[in-house]
């Protein structure tokens, strides 16, 4: 069977990596808002918005089965509220540059899980891409990502309240999440494309199903510890209460259902390798956004790595891929 286009794939993924940046900008707005508290409201919104979703895809929820529901039950959890716990938390600590740099390794890290990554049973064959292909796109997007970095990090070290504990333990914490994100993205297209005939947005509403539960539970538990310590903190909203239910369910929409949906087309479309390394696009976003937040233009060294970041993509989607084997399973 022929490949399909990959062009709508590629767009799916530019708009899931456009609606992804957006993550990065609820901590920076809600400074004063315990990251804990922006995960699972976030998650919180997301689960609320799927369920009229979810009566709009009823029939596609039925077709699947309880192993399915227990996938999509590891997604969330995985994927959704431990990635942003880890993410919201390193952010709080160490500021947006430097979660952003070790986040931006995100494109090379999941390319090379992939690529030496031997795949699920079910899952789909991927054709053989030899690493003299893959290397020259790795190379351009890493280089650009250490020309960004670069940058960011001498903005970092020239506060004049420099906290290196607090920093390095945002680092892990950024480390974490790149743990997160490199196995969701495998794991959720390895199962798309096992089951070509399922909908992408069926599965996103499934997921954001899970999630539901989860952040309930995650939401109370905060509360009952704010109040078991003492917490000054205004619970159940804050003081900002209208700011923050507003961007939680902005992004709970934006980033959460409708990020998840585009990813997940892409996903059905794509190789992990190729996708992987359009994972690119959401650090473009997140940095688009930190300037408009700034107020200000990037330096001309961040705009050199921006470009290498285009131009690894640029050749990642121009690498043509041998066709699968016989065996594999078919789009």
């Amino acid at each position: 069977m022929s490949r399909p286009p990959r062009l709508p794939g590629i767009l799916f993924a530019l708009a899931a990596g456009l609606m992804w940046g957006l993550v990065f900008v609820g901590p920076l707005l809600l400074p004063e808002y315990p990251a804990t508290l922006q995960s699972f409201g976030r998650y919180l919104a997301f689960g609320l918005i799927a369920l009229p979703l979810a009566w709009l895809d009823r029939e596609r929820l039925k077709q699947l089965a309880r192993a399915d529901w227990v996938e999509a039950l590891k997604l969330a959890l995985v994927g959704n509220i431990v990635y942003y716990l880890f993410l919201a938390s390193a952010i709080q600590r160490a500021g947006g540059p430097l979660p952003t740099m070790i986040i931006g390794t995100l494109p090379v890290v999941i390319a090379i899980t992939s690529k030496l990554r031997v795949a699920r049973d079910g899952a789909r064959a991927e054709a053989p891409l030899a690493w003299s292909k893959l290397l020259p796109s790795l190379a351009l997007i890493g280089a650009g990502i250490a020309l960004v970095n670069h940058v960011e990090l001498a903005h970092l070290k020239a506060g004049p309240h420099a906290d290196l504990a607090r920093y390095a333990l945002g680092g892990l914490l950024a480390v974490g999440a790149v743990a997160c994100w490199t196995w969701y993205p495998i794991r959720n297209a390895e199962w798309l494309r096992a089951h070509p005939d399922r909908s992408p947005r069926g599965w996103a509403t499934a997921q954001g199903l899970m999630t539901l539960p989860l952040a309930l539970i995650g939401y109370a538990a905060t509360w009952l510890w704010n109040i078991a310590s003492g917490d000054a903190f205004a619970m159940p909203f804050g003081p900002r209460a209208a700011d923050f239910i507003g961007l939680m369910f902005a992004i709970g929409l934006f980033a959460s259902w409708l990020g998840t949906l585009c990813w997940n087309e892409a996903s059905q479309r794509l190789s992990p390798t190729l996708s992987g390394q359009l994972i690119v696009f959401e650090t473009l976003a997140a940095l688009s956004y930190a300037f408009v937040l700034r107020k200000s233009w990037p330096q001309v060294e961040m705009l050199i790595g921006v470009a290498l970041l285009i131009a690894g993509v640029v050749w990642a989607v121009r690498t043509q891929p041998a066709e699968a084997s016989a065996g594999a399973h078919p789009n």
